[in-house]
């Protein structure tokens, strides 16, 4: 069987949806601030996380040949450039404070869209992204060193004990009007990069203490006969992976399992085959070739009565597994994601969503943000609803995953960067290409 999905899903058919997931960030951002559109509707702000991603995507680009090195080059520096420069400060309109930056931007002027928070984690992915632009672009040239220069000065600039207000472990993030939010990184989640990110600062470093309050939350579990950290949507086993190469590396709670945190996320990968396979809650088209539950959007809120059976139906939310919340949508990009941990369960789903629910026909960025079969379509679609809309934080795990399970670019160019490799030494690893 799964020599059959490997040989209809080749290296080509994979390169054409990592060609057009690339395409959204060739579309879908400002050229004037480099910044990208969080999703495809109408009006929408900008995601620092999705801009993030765009940094470490345009590399891959290249090395494809899906644009030129001067255009990425062009791309890069009016990102960074526009970061650097734009208005960092206290005031309810400004794009940032204290070296991290708000959420959601206006897409024009780039100052803090919707009251939203200074956000830790976004502020995250956007350096770890500027970061994976320092390392790139490596040419003896003014517009390639002022790229290094650029990345360098946006991560000394970030304040990590300043993002943990007193306490042990770092805060989700800051408002303006009300303070400090009251959530904390806390539990195995995607704060993974954050932590390393935080404890590798030259300027600004987080305690050693931090990692170990962190992690000191972890749950272990063991779910369909695997041992193994839990998080419940697929893309807190993703994010800090797409930058970090955690095979054969380990901390103090890897070392004391015996595994590591790439093997452990094979294991959560594989929870979500099986659980999809034992189907608990009778959703259609559920199986071995359709599973994929994580943050995503969804086709309510409702609540319908489908074939006999009262149904709630969530719209964006942090489906999980096994203990949901599970509505019976599907985010084929989050299984693309998984690609480097699992591939031979990853590409049955891949094929499926391509040939047999075709959620790449006509669809300038390769896939849809989710489907849900059991939530009736449109026009009587067998496959059920779809999302209308692609977002940037799909877009970029699609495009750097494939990569890495094909030649593992963003964790050869990241292993030479002193600061993942300090933070990763800061946090307790060892062994391994460390």
């Amino acid at each position: 069987m799964g020599k059959v999905f490997a040989e209809r899903l080749g290296a080509a058919e994979l390169e054409k949806l990592q060609h057009a997931s690339f395409n959204y960030f060739l579309h879908e951002t400002n050229p004037v601030n480099g910044l990208v559109i969080d999703k495809t509707e109408a009006n929408w702000p900008a995601s620092i996380a999705a801009t993030g991603l765009a940094l470490a995507v345009y590399p891959v680009g290249v090395e494809r040949g899906f644009m030129p090195r001067a255009s990425a080059v062009e791309r890069t520096l009016t990102t960074l450039r526009f970061f650097w420069n734009s208005p960092q400060g206290p005031e309810p309109d400004a794009t940032g404070y204290q070296g991290f930056y708000y959420h959601f931007l206006d897409m024009q002027t780039g100052r803090r869209a919707w009251q939203c928070e200074l956000s830790t984690i976004d502020s995250a992915l956007l350096l770890a992204g500027a970061l994976t632009a320092g390392v790139y672009f490596d040419a003896d040239t003014a517009e390639e060193h002022e790229i290094r220069t650029l990345a360098d000065a946006l991560y000394r600039r970030a304040d990590w004990p300043w993002a943990q207000n007193q306490g042990a472990t770092v805060t989700h993030g800051w408002k303006p009007e009300s303070g400090f939010l009251n959530y904390r990184w806390e539990g195995y989640d995607e704060a993974l990069l954050l932590y390393i990110l935080g404890l590798g600062s030259p300027t600004h470093p987080l305690p050693e203490s931090a990692y170990a309050a962190w992690a000191a939350t972890y749950r272990w579990e063991h779910c369909y006969g695997y041992d193994y950290l839990y998080a419940g949507p697929l893309f807190t086993h993703q994010l800090s992976h797409i930058w970090v190469d955690f095979r054969g590396i380990r901390d103090a709670f890897m070392r004391a399992k015996g595994i590591d945190y790439f093997e452990n996320s094979r294991r959560a990968t594989y929870v979500q085959h099986e659980y999809a396979i034992d189907n608990p809650l009778k959703f259609a088209h559920y199986g071995g070739h359709c599973w994929g539950l994580t943050a995503s959007e969804g086709p309510g809120p409702d609540t319908i009565n489908v074939a006999g059976i009262e149904r709630q139906f969530f719209d964006y939310v942090g489906r999980g597994v096994p203990y949901g919340p599970d509505d019976g949508t599907i985010a084929p990009w989050a299984v693309a994601a998984s690609l480097p941990f699992a591939p031979e369960i990853v590409l049955h789903v891949l094929d499926y969503c391509i040939h047999d629910v075709k959620l790449t026909e006509s669809n300038r960025y390769g896939f849809k943000a989710s489907f849900n079969p059991t939530y009736p379509g449109a026009y009587g679609n067998p496959h059920g609803w779809v999302s209308p809309w692609h977002f940037g934080l799909n877009e970029g795990p699609t495009v750097l995953m494939i990569e890495n399970y094909r030649t593992g670019l963003l964790w050869q160019l990241m292993r030479r960067c002193p600061y993942i490799v300090g933070g990763l030494r800061r946090a307790g690893f060892t062994g391994g290409w460390l």
